[in-house]
């Protein structure tokens, strides 16, 4: 039985990667907005900060939710969440396309549903009578 969900959340742990890659805030903001793009999301904002004396952060905002990056380059490490709602984009091809632009020698993930429809239903006392993703809410 397939579970009815708004989102779908990946959290992400890359491991050695490229620490300059890592460290570099317009290759990382490119590299996110791109596997935004690839994964069939429509980007609203990005923003990215570099912290010093290393590492940076950022999220993409997307039409569907967000993807945001934090890394430690000293240790060649990112943290990826990939939050997407809506059927239209996947996740996973963020996930592969970032794997793989970071050159991560190993990565760990978990996915997470995200607004359980019947949870939903159940928890507003009979209020909501259908819930289903509407992107432009």
């Amino acid at each position: 039985m397939k579970i009815e969900q708004l989102g779908r959340h990946i959290l992400v742990e890359f491991y050695n990667c490229d620490k300059k890659i890592l460290n570099n805030n317009d290759l990382i903001e490119k590299y996110m907005n791109e596997a935004a793009i690839k994964s069939n999301a429509t980007i609203v904002q990005s923003c990215f900060h570099t912290f010093n004396p290393w590492g940076v952060s950022g999220a993409v905002i997307i039409q569907e939710s967000h993807l945001t990056i934090h890394t430690w380059p000293e240790y060649g490490y990112a943290s990826v969440d990939l939050f997407t709602c809506g059927d239209s984009v996947d996740p996973w091809i963020a996930f592969e396309y970032l794997e793989k632009n970071l050159k991560a020698e190993r990565s760990e993930s978990t996915e997470v549903a995200r607004g359980i429809v019947d949870k939903i239903k159940s928890f507003s006392k009979g209020e909501y009578k259908e819930v289903k993703f509407k992107p432009d809410v």
